[in-house]
This record gives C-alpha cells, structure tokens and sequence, in this order.
C-alpha cells in the first residue's frame, strides 16, 4: 500500500501530537473571535500565536493555553480539530495556541528539549528557554488581551505535555493550573529510547523533528524527507528492519542529513547532551496546581507523567499536585470512541468521557473560575485488571502489598521470592533471529501501540525466550506501584539487552471479546500489562557503559514502569525474560562496541545467557534500588553550557 502524503502526515501527527474529538465549528463561530498575534519575546524573537476570545464580554475569563510544536496554524478559521475539549469550550476560556520557538509561523531556531536555563529575570535578554518564552508569552497576554480573569492555565499531549511541564518552572504569577498529558519528561528515557535502547520504530518520525525551516510557513517542510521511509511502505517491518542490517545503514541511506538523528548517534550514552535536556531535575518549588495525565499502554511517553508527577511530589509541597492515569494509549482520553478497547482488550465505556467531563473539566474550572468542586484524589488510577476506577491518598499506593516474583525449575513462578537460589535458566540470544515484539506481522509504522496489551504466546513458544507462571490464582491479587527487575546473568559474550515482561494469562474459558476478529481466541490469552528493555552496558552508569566480563556472574537491577492491574481468580501471573525485541527496540550486536549506532554487520554475534535463580521481579510500593541517572544529577552539572 502506498500512502498519499497528506495521508502520511495526517497519520504522523495524530500519533505525535493527538488532535481530540472535534468541536462543532459552529459553536467557535458563534461564540468566540477569532484573531492572531505575534508575541515578541525577550531577545526579540516573535512567536505565532492564535487566540480564541469569547463573545460574551459580561465577564472577564481566565486564558487556557497549549504552546505547541505541531502547528498552531490548524486552529486558524475555526478549524478546531483539536483539543481542548467540548466541555472547557463551552464553558469559557481564553484558548490560546502558540508555535514553539522555531516552529511553522514562529521565529527562532528550533531544539528539542531545550535545556532548562534557571531563573526567569524579565531583564535578562539573552537565556531564553521553554520556561521564559512561557512567561513572556503570559506576561504580553494579560497585558494585551481584554476580557482576562488574571489568572492562566496550561496543557498540552505528548510534546505539548513538556511544554506544558517546562511553563510550571520559574513559573509566572499568574499561572494556577496545569495539566501535563502524557509529557515527555527526557528522551533517554521517553520516545526516542527507552532507558538508553533505541525504538527503532521513531525511524520513520525523525523528519518530522531534525530539520530546521527555512522561512515562516503554515505547512510542514519536511514532507518529501518523510518519503524516504514511506514512498513504498513496507508491508513487513520485521523483515524491513533485519535486511537494512546495522542502524549505522539509517544514516547511510534514510537519515545522513537529519540533525537530531546526527545527535542520537554522537550520543550513544547519558551524557551532558541529554542531561541538560531532562526537565525532571528543574521541576522544583511548584506552586500551582498539577494534574498530570498518562495511559497505562502509552508506548510513547509512560516514563514522563509517571516521573513528573513523583518528581513535583518530591520537590514541590505548596503544589496541589495529582495524577490521572487511565486504559488509554497516547493520548487516548482526547477523544471518545463510545466502547474502550485497547488491542484485543475490552475496559468499558465511555471512559474518555468520563476523565474530560468529570475530571479534567472541574480541575481547570475550580483553579482558573474558583468553581467549587468536590475534592479529586491524589491518584485518580484505572485498575487494568478490574477495569475500575481507584482513588488513592498517594501514589504508589501504601495499603497494597508488594510481592517478590522468584523464579523455579519447570516455569514456575513464586509470589514469595526465590524458590531455588542455585538455579540455572539458560537461552541464546541471536540478534539474526530476534524475538519479535508483536503477535502479528505490522507494517513500516510509526510507534506501534497496541503491542502494550498484547498475547505473548508467540514468544513464550520461543527457545529464547525464559517463561514462567504460577498456578492459577485461588483469589483476585492485585499489583500495584513501581517494578524492579532484579537480575543475575552470566553472558558468553561482553554486552546484551534484557527484556522483562510482567503478563496476566487468562483462563481457558475466558470469552471471545465480540469486537476482535475470528482468530483472536481469548483463551489462555497471554495479556502483556508490563515490560521494560534494559541495555547491559548501563547497569552501573547511564553515562559511563561498561562491557560484561564473559562467564562472570553479573547483578543487572533495573526499573519497569508503574503498574494498578489486578489478576483475576483463575488466571495466571508469568514473567518473559529474553534480550531481543524486533522491531520495536533496535538490536544489540551482543559484542561490545563503543557506539551502538556506528556497529558493523560483523559485530552482531550469538549470546548464550544464563539466569540464575536468585533474581526477582520486585511489584509494589515504591523501588529504593538503582535510580536512574536522571535522579543523581548535580545542579551544576545541569546548568554548565
């Protein structure tokens, strides 16, 4: 199948920046004017920006404001696919949308993840950052746009969401609520790597965020960049992916002039290139409220609104500060699809509706029009097991108790810790034959979601794939909070990649689901709720890797992300535990090589792994163990140029 260029775009950028159910033009038309600005920054740079100001003038309104990368010019003529929700429109705003420095009708250079530069001194005319063009945007607004409350809120999906999250710093006076959804929080982390590994399927987005404009525009520079990838899509990514070979083969024939590309391979580890660009270290002394939003099968950006959220927990005490966390993928609360179904995954109804009218709607209108809500919960959490709303005091949860997954000869699976500590489970890893991420053969796609949920049989079918479970369960268990994989290996070679999948097999009788195809059989279904990759060489330092020493037994301790899934009576808990994940994750040549990125055909060679039977999958509370490096940043290491 060929894919026209309108259609490749539109289908890019409803993965990366999620427009909503759209909003009746009508409606805008009759209520609102409509008019555009050019906001002039502190070092003279003017940011597009449109603005939507209702008719009504008998009272003064608060503003809500998305600053986006993804084209603020499809909110001009009432076009309004996008979000904010039916229900914030109706009920009165200000609603702005500005094109980040850089961008479309926006003056300035663009950079990902601009680094975070302290401080927010009107007087200073050179640190510019998210942060300050944030200030100085809100600062003109309340100046210059009549009918204004005072008061101002923001939010944004996916990387909106950052941007949204990088306002609440140094923040202006007059910002009292923001909503970071589904925000990326650092890219080493979010998107482009999950924990140092490379999502090898971003390949086909990386136009859309490394080339810089030429002039202003209202339409996309990049397209025929796109086409690289997409002129004539391949049916099967699987096999696209393992014939192009090495990644060093995307530079030489996709990507070799695309400055963010250049920028992931000549910074193959954590180092001050990506430190600079974490927003989690500046998120300090908040004083505003916070709502932030994820999706339990966000395949995107799970890693942002679960750290963002813990980190202004940590930092920010005068913040009333809460998260939303619901069955969605990226950005799926947006939009209503009446039946909630993720993959082959049925949760209920109208679960979209219910997070933008019943939450999201009071949060904005209790910070921004001083309406009178009852209280939200700190934690407003979807149980993917249950399919119900839970509310929490604090998240992770207290009154849930860990459990400790330890590993037995014949696949069995503990809930009690190691069953037998001399144990030895072995598997080859061959990164010819890399075990695949998905039970279906996929397209050249960006960002493949639906493998979150997914069946697991075809893996668990593997020779080098570890599988374990228990006994069906006698009573409901539920899991809830961070995950620690806790490893010990031994490899025959000097590097390899871990993959740990947290999976909840479902009974034999369990029912067809009637939206799913006829081959889809939900029985003995084998639903993916968790999985993490981990990169070998990162065990001891994001920054500083180290080669494996073959044959010596090594600790591999890593984070998965959080989890609220309860395992029903009657259905089984397994853990996977291989080292490739094809396409989805790029794979490790398993002979340790200086640059992942640079590695020759030659370099990817067989592994034979041993785990030994004292690791762990550690479920509950919070994880103490092996912080990431994002955590144990010196400020001044933050802030260097």
């Amino acid at each position: 199948m060929q894919f026209r260029i309108p259609t490749l775009l539109f289908f890019l950028l409803i993965s990366l920046c999620l427009p909503a159910q759209e909003v009746d033009t009508l409606l805008l038309e009759r209520n609102y004017d409509l008019k555009e600005y050019r906001i002039p920054m502190r070092d003279g740079a003017e940011l597009f920006t449109v603005v939507y100001t209702p008719k009504d003038t008998s009272k003064k309104y608060p503003f809500l404001m998305n600053r986006t990368c993804y084209n603020a010019s499809n909110y001009t003529d009432y076009q309004y696919a996008g979000y904010p929700s039916e229900y914030l429109v109706e009920d009165g705003y200000i609603l702005v949308f500005q094109d980040v420095r850089g961008r479309y009708m926006s003056e300035g250079t663009f950079d990902n993840m601009r680094p975070n530069i302290p401080g927010n001194n009107l007087k200073n005319n050179e640190d510019i950052d998210e942060s300050s063009d944030t200030y100085d945007t809100i600062e003109w607004m309340l100046k210059n746009i009549k009918g204004n409350n005072g008061k101002v809120g923001m939010y944004g999906i996916s990387y909106p969401g950052h941007y949204t999250a990088a306002g609440m710093i140094d923040a202006h006076p007059a910002l009292k609520a923001s909503s970071p959804q589904a925000p990326i929080a650092d890219f080493f982390f979010d998107d482009f790597h999950h924990q140092g590994a490379y999502l090898q399927s971003y390949t086909a987005a990386l136009p859309v965020f490394g080339y810089q404009k030429d002039s202003l525009t209202r339409e996309p520079w990049y397209t025929d960049k796109l086409m690289r990838l997409y002129e004539n899509p391949a049916p099967d990514a699987y096999d696209f992916f393992l014939r192009m070979g090495p990644l060093k083969n995307i530079t030489e024939n996709f990507h070799n002039d695309n400055f963010f590309w250049k920028q992931i391979v000549e910074h193959p580890n954590y180092d001050e290139f990506w430190q600079k660009r974490n927003i989690l270290p500046h998120l300090k002394d908040i004083d505003h409220a916070v709502m932030t939003v994820g999706g339990w099968f966000d395949a995107e950006d799970l890693y942002g609104p679960l750290n963002i959220y813990k980190t202004v927990e940590g930092t920010s005490p005068e913040a009333d500060n809460m998260i939303v966390m619901g069955p969605w993928d990226h950005g799926g609360w947006a939009r209503e699809k009446g039946k909630t179904v993720h993959n082959h995954i049925y949760y209920g109804d109208s679960i979209s509706t219910f997070f933008l009218r019943d939450i999201e709607e009071p949060f904005f209108a209790h910070n921004l029009k001083d309406r009178n809500i009852d209280p939200l919960p700190e934690a407003y959490m979807f149980d993917t097991g249950s399919k119900e709303w839970k509310k929490f005091e604090q998240w992770p949860p207290e009154n849930i108790a860990p459990v400790s997954l330890g590993f037995g000869k014949n696949g069995r699976l503990s809930l009690e810790g190691p069953i037998d500590e001399s144990a030895e489970f072995e598997y080859t890893s061959d990164p010819q034959k890399p075990v695949p991420y998905t039970s279906q053969t996929e397209g050249l796609t960006f960002t493949p979601r639906k493998y979150m949920s997914d069946d697991q049989r075809h893996a668990s079918r593997r020779p080098d794939v570890l599988t374990f479970e228990t006994e069906p369960l006698e009573a409901d268990k539920t899991l809830a909070g961070e995950i620690m994989a806790k490893l010990k290996v031994a490899l025959s070679t000097s590097d390899a990649d871990f993959i740990v999948k947290l999976i909840d097999v479902y009974p034999p009788d369990h029912v067809n689901y009637e939206h799913n195809p006829d081959n889809i059989v939900m029985g003995n279904y084998q639903q993916l709720v968790r999985a993490e990759v981990f990169r070998g060489r990162f065990r001891n330092s994001f920054e500083k890797p180290e080669p494996f020493t073959p044959g010596e037994p090594t600790e591999v301790d890593f984070r998965l992300q959080d989890i609220l899934h309860t395992f029903k009576k009657g259905h089984r808990i397994m853990v996977q535990v291989h080292s490739t994940w094809f396409p989805y994750i790029d794979r490790n040549p398993q002979k340790y090589v200086d640059n992942i990125y640079k590695a020759d055909a030659d370099d990817f060679v067989k592994s034979d792994i041993t785990l030994y039977g004292s690791s762990t999958v550690e479920v509950g509370g919070t994880q103490d163990c092996c912080q990431p490096a994002p955590f144990r940043m010196q400020e001044e290491d933050m802030i260097k140029d």
